[in-house]
């Protein structure tokens, strides 16, 4: 038997704000939206990885809903490009190939030293870098106390917040997918949660953009989403899809 444990998935280091609640009202208070959330959420903390299979009946024991809600998840999650449906298979966690991944990190360069250049724009600059730098700092203390999940958001989060300072309502849902995106290769190319956005990474490019070094921001935040591309290979991890949920097996 399966039980799906709630207080389990509250008892976790997320002293950070979940991926899926970065855009608010991005998803419908639905029991749709609410299942979309929860499996979105795992695969971007790195509970769930790339290449595990979904299967309809655990799931819906997991959160007690019909396979139509399911169903209707799964899809939405699959529009999305975290999910991929089989023919015949069932839904896996997308596992991003070589063309998807140099596709995804050329546009996120493009993308974001657009954003340096517009922040760089701004005559309140300042006060919008003081928030990033104290987000870098939590990043930095969860790293450090071993709150894992905490920082794997804060890693995340810090690319969409920065590009929400610029109040570009598509331009931030855009930077949200492909944050998500990203965080699904770095997962299928490393071990759960062995790698993240450097916090070091982020000082230098907020510091940059505090002295308004346009060049050096530039430069910081190409090389930057470079070393994210280019992380060894590592598929070693085996993905346990219920593990993710806190199901206990009985």
């Amino acid at each position: 038997m399966l039980q799906f444990t709630q207080s389990g998935h509250q008892q976790m280091d997320n002293d950070a704000p979940s991926a899926s609640s970065l855009l608010a009202g991005n998803k419908p208070t639905t029991e749709v939206g609410r299942v979309y959330n929860e499996i979105f959420d795992a695969v971007m903390d790195r509970r769930l990885l790339p290449g595990a299979k979904l299967t309809e009946t655990t799931l819906c024991t997991i959160f007690t809903c019909s396979r139509t809600v399911i169903r209707g998840a799964l899809a939405a999650l699959a529009h999305d490009k975290i999910v991929n449906i089989e023919v015949n298979r069932g839904a896996f966690v997308r596992q991003p190939d070589v063309k998807e991944t140099a596709d995804i990190f050329e546009l996120r360069r493009e993308i974001e030293c657009l954003i340096i250049h517009k922040l760089l724009a701004l005559d309140n600059l300042d006060d919008h870098l003081d928030h990033l730098e104290r987000m870098v700092q939590r990043e930095r203390e969860a790293f450090e106390s071993g709150k894992r999940i905490s920082w794997i958001r804060l890693s995340n989060a810090f690319h969409v917040e920065m590009t929400k300072i610029l109040q570009n309502d598509v331009l931030t849902e855009l930077m949200h997918t492909l944050c998500a995106r990203s965080t699904l290769i770095i997962a299928y190319q490393n071990i759960a949660g062995e790698h993240a956005c450097s916090f070091f990474e982020h000082q230098e490019i907020l510091d940059l953009l505090r002295a308004r070094n346009r060049t050096g921001a530039l430069q910081a935040m190409q090389h930057h989403l470079e070393a994210c591309e280019k992380r060894p290979s590592n598929t070693s991890a085996k993905p346990d899809p219920w593990q993710a949920f806190s199901i206990q097996r009985s």
